[in-house]
């Protein structure tokens, strides 16, 4: 999915919500733009915010407002709509990949699924929207594991803690051991706002 410039987007919607943005670059240009007045601050309609919180979402994953509708529609009828939207966005191998560490940001781990880098219980995946279940494993295609996009990945997955995978490092392989939850203080958007968006068509 093209995304476009991060930088504008991230400021735009007042969210460091890409890897790029999480960084003292994208934190120092924020902050002249800042003392420059370059940076206008609009109160919102209740509309406006959850739209917003609907795109801090989407970019996150980096995934396109069809899928993401997909996700949200299929979350609506759930009895935790807010848990099962972030299980359903979580769970997806491309954020696995990213969370386990064997990928620096999402964008590289949907191509290193889409180009068949990796395999889910031993079998090779190309789908990066391929939903995992507690149980699965992810590991790197013995043909794959020579190539530059895993020079620095067991020194990256060493420092990965999402509780709900289970990490080896020296092997390059993650398992999933449990359900990721829903905790909005340690995520960059609100689902619950997310969901209301929605629930308006």
């Amino acid at each position: 999915m093209k995304i476009g410039p991060k930088f504008k987007i991230a400021r735009r919607l007042g969210s460091p919500i890409f890897e790029k943005t999480q960084t003292r670059q994208y934190a120092q240009s924020l902050s002249r733009k800042e003392k420059a007045g370059k940076i206008p601050q609009r109160a919102k309609s209740e509309f406006g915010k959850q739209l917003t919180e609907k795109q801090k979402a989407r970019f996150t994953y980096g995934i396109t407002e069809k899928q993401f509708r997909n996700y949200v529609k299929i979350s609506l009828n759930a009895p935790e709509p807010t848990q099962r939207l972030f299980q359903n966005l979580e769970l997806r191998l491309d954020n696995i990949l990213f969370r386990a560490g064997l990928a620096k940001t999402r964008s590289q781990a949907r191509q290193m699924a889409s180009h068949g880098h990796a395999l889910v219980n031993g079998r090779r995946a190309t789908i990066p929207s391929m939903k995992l279940a507690v149980g699965d494993a992810v590991s790197v295609r013995d043909g794959s594991k020579a190539s530059a996009l895993f020079a620095e990945t067991a020194e990256r997955m060493k420092i990965q803690t999402a509780p709900w995978l289970s990490i080896d490092a020296d092997k390059q392989t993650v398992s999933v051991t449990g359900m990721p939850v829903y905790a909005p203080n340690e995520q960059t958007f609100e689902l619950g706002s997310v969901l209301e968006f929605y629930s308006r068509s």
